[in-house]
């Protein structure tokens, strides 16, 4: 038996019937050419909420190291103002990243002195608006030995 016998050349296009229409070529039957493509349009249709949701975590990442900033800043600040009054903004400002800004507000009482450090949470999605990260932190004064 030679290959031409078994109805073709190799892409078996010849006259075999091979269970379906197998014209790759020429008109189509049943609608299928507008098929082409759906489902890329429909994964662009859903692209925009892919978008959102991976900026809506990013965002929640960027409020949660916010918070640890201020944080990290009201400590710093009132270690630095419990050694040396009215250094506690400078403190603050040195403490945390330098694109966030920060405002520290010292309250001397008593032996302690007490830093609030207020922390702006910046926003990367639009329209999404947020309060400020406010922390809190008490040290000791130290005060200088007598000789």
């Amino acid at each position: 038996m030679s290959y031409r016998d078994h109805g073709g050349d190799r892409d078996h296009g010849g006259d075999r019937d091979h269970g379906g229409d197998r014209d790759h070529g020429g008109d189509r039957d049943h609608g299928t050419g507008r098929d082409r493509g759906q489902v890329a349009l429909e994964y662009l249709g859903f692209i925009p909420i892919l978008i959102l949701v991976a900026m809506a975590g990013v965002q929640i990442g960027l409020i949660a190291y916010t918070a640890q900033q201020a944080g990290t800043a009201a400590r710093a600040g009132a270690r630095a103002a419990s050694i040396e009054p009215g250094t506690a903004q400078a403190g603050c400002a040195n403490a945390i990243s330098d694109w966030l800004s920060v405002a520290c507000d010292a309250a001397e009482g008593g032996d302690t002195v007490t830093v609030t450090a207020t922390v702006q949470i910046p926003s990367i999605v639009p329209g999404w608006n947020f309060d400020a990260a406010r922390k809190t932190a008490t040290m000791p004064l130290d005060t200088p030995l007598d000789d």
